[in-house]
């Protein structure tokens, strides 16, 4: 499922124009991608919850010439998904 199709599922479950669906969607794209991007917890129960993860700097090796490099430190958005979904896709219920 690409954003258009999640446009339309939300236009059809809602009973929405494809207009309003779209601009439900976007918000709630653009609310957590914000919260987010400031360091905060997003958590949605039963779903999961976005975090950022953040890495401490390392030396690495490029593996094709074996020289050392210095990688440094970075954040990167993290999702960790909720008990009830893991439990529905594991087949349990």
């Amino acid at each position: 499922m690409n954003k258009s199709d999640l446009i339309n599922a939300v236009k059809d479950e809602a009973d929405l124009s494809r207009k309003d669906a779209e601009k439900v969607v976007e918000t709630f794209f653009n609310t957590v991608t914000n919260i987010i991007t400031e360091g905060e917890r997003v958590e949605i129960r039963g779903f999961g919850s976005f975090t950022v993860k953040e890495y401490k700097p390392y030396v690495g090796r490029n593996p094709k010439t074996g020289v050392q490099i210095k990688v440094p430190p970075k954040k990167l958005p993290f999702f960790k998904v909720g008990k009830e979904l893991k439990d529905l896709v594991d087949g349990e219920e």
